[in-house]
């Protein structure tokens, strides 16, 4: 295609941008407003779907060794646990290092633990984390079966609620982010289409004078790809703004809650929020001029 004819398509795409401003700006803030709801949605799932991550993986094995064992026994139970299919990670841990750790949780009340450094109760054990929340239940049985393993401590009830609560939490961020694309698509193709309605004598008669479909189409296209970007610049500013001051004020008052940080997710979805917006832009723009070529 020659660069005049490109020339030509753009200086038709702007030009029409120009004349018919209120469409425009009418079509240009449904696509900010679309796309701005779509990515604090966005966020939100991620978010969600990270903190699911984080919990499953915070799930946790102990299995107690037998208090009569010797230390090379012990060593090579650590050793067969590590080397068992689905576990990522086993860390030993003593009965002094146990009775440490109560201290500190009972903090200003440790003093309810004295004298127990003498007849310490508690056993060693290993702590013992899956590579995938699937793996507990088989690592569970196998850890059973070696001998020295004197108790395998796992809640299961509570990590199956747990996991079934992470796994809602996922289709329903899901499905509510494919609601809102389709309803995106929608309220966008609706909004340019009143563009291309407005013109549709103009589309009539260069048909009749012999325009290809693809010689009309083109300018359209073209503003519609334009009316997609310019769109979601402010969507894309404000998700931006929206999530720092978020991220800020949760790290601030819940430094707990694993959010994803700006770096980690921004600059994907505002890659991703800008070429929705070019792609449902040109879209909108070819099913609405679709009907109008059939003359």
């Amino acid at each position: 295609m020659k660069l005049s004819t490109w020339e030509f398509y753009i200086s038709e795409a702007v030009r029409s941008l120009v004349r018919n401003r209120l469409m425009t700006v009418a079509s240009v803030s449904t696509v900010a407003l679309s796309l701005l709801i779509l990515g604090v949605f966005l966020l939100g799932a991620v978010n969600l779907n990270h903190i699911a991550g984080t919990l499953e993986q915070q799930v946790e094995v102990s299995a107690y060794i037998d208090e009569e064992l010797e230390e090379e026994a012990v060593a090579e139970i650590v050793a067969m646990v590590k080397a068992l299919p689905g576990v990522r990670e086993a860390t030993f841990v003593s009965k002094e290092e146990a009775l440490e750790r109560l201290k500190e949780q009972f903090g200003e009340r440790q003093d309810l633990l004295a004298g127990l450094e003498e007849n310490n109760p508690l056993r060693d054990a290993l702590e013992i984390r899956t590579i995938s929340p699937e793996d507990v239940t088989p690592v569970v049985a196998e850890l059973k079966e070696i001998p020295g393993v004197a108790k395998v401590s796992f809640k299961e009830e509570i990590i199956q609620r747990l996991f079934a609560l992470t796994r809602a939490i996922r289709i329903a961020g899901l499905a509510i982010v494919l609601l809102l694309v389709a309803a995106t698509v929608f309220l966008i193709s609706n909004t340019i289409r009143l563009t291309v309605f407005a013109r549709r004598r103009e589309i009539g008669i260069m048909k009749l004078v012999g325009a290809t479909d693809w010689f009309i189409r083109w300018p359209f296209l073209l503003e519609g790809i334009a009316m997609g970007f310019l769109g979601s610049l402010p969507a894309i500013a404000l998700v931006v703004r929206f999530y720092v001051w978020l991220t800020t004020n949760v790290y601030a008052a819940l430094p707990f809650v694993p959010l994803l940080s700006p770096t980690e997710v921004l600059r994907q979805l505002n890659l991703l929020l800008l070429g929705l917006g070019l792609l449902v832009g040109g879209l909108g723009s070819a099913i609405s001029v679709r009907r109008f070529l059939r003359v």
